[in-house]
């Protein structure tokens, strides 16, 4: 299976379910939403969504596994080849009418990690990236920022939002990189913030408490784009680990040894 091929097929997929939840949005009633947990919303724009990636993968991969954030499909995630999919990453965002939320499409091959896709739908920007090849959005190539120092970078992260066994942990990292660097925000999207660690926009990202759909494919485009990805131990358990910290080079060491030191325990 060629990732080039595998990834630039699947792109126009990607964006025609970003234009059915683009369409969706200008309509859509709160009063619809489920939760499945604290804190977590699903729709039927998440569901159809989903299926709509699934059959068109599948019609891509016949033989393909899949992990799913909605679980509308039971594929073994050992497969030759498996997709990891968030149909629509940043729910919450859209649920309320904020523009900031996408699709994301990981693609392993042989358990590694050979593509990616983030749709952010709003601005209507497809980030990708295969391996062997460069990181792209909409056909122009990105790379990391050159920021030459954690002070002169902007710094991604995403609030606990049903893990709050460390938060205290967390808020601590908050208050060190508050004193130490340009800025924090908080979009809603970590397929989003990846993607923009990926282009330059933001220097540096760090969770915990995300899923492989969430980082799947934002982590393989940073990596493309020349930037470091790791667990917050500078491991490489990022994608089922549930916790993962992004950045361009210049400032990863210095990044993550501030998350370690406050997560170590």
């Amino acid at each position: 299976m060629d990732p080039q091929f595998l990834i630039q097929s699947a792109i126009p997929l990607v964006k025609e379910v970003g234009a059915f939840i683009r369409k969706e949005g200008q309509t859509f009633d709160r009063a619809v939403i489920d939760l499945k947990s604290q804190n977590q919303l699903v729709s039927y724009v998440d569901l159809t969504a989903e299926k709509m990636l699934v059959e068109g993968l599948t019609a891509l991969t016949p033989e393909a596994g899949f992990v799913t954030e909605e679980a509308t499909v039971a594929r073994n995630r050992h497969a030759k080849v498996v997709w990891i999919v968030d149909p629509l990453d940043g729910t919450t965002n859209f649920v309320h009418g904020l523009p900031v939320f996408s699709v994301s499409v990981g693609l392993m091959i042989d358990g590694k990690l050979c593509g990616g896709i983030v749709y952010e739908i709003n601005l209507d920007e497809c980030f990708y990236a295969w391996e062997g090849g460069k990181a792209f959005c909409n056909e122009k190539e990105i790379r990391v920022s050159n920021a030459i120092n954690l002070e002169d970078s902007l710094i991604a992260t995403g609030f606990p939002y049903y893990d709050f066994e460390q938060m205290e942990e967390y808020l601590n990292v908050l208050k060190a990189l508050m004193h130490g660097t340009r800025g924090l925000r908080r979009l809603g999207s970590a397929a989003v913030d990846l993607a923009y660690v990926a282009c330059g926009r933001f220097d540096a990202f760090f969770e915990y408490g995300l899923a492989a759909w969430d980082v799947a494919a934002g982590a393989f485009i940073v990596q493309a784009a020349g930037g470091k990805v790791s667990d917050f131990s500078g491991g490489e358990n990022f994608l089922f680990g549930k916790e993962i910290v992004a950045s361009q080079p210049r400032v990863s060491e210095e990044f993550l040894h501030i998350v370690r030191h406050h997560f170590k325990g």
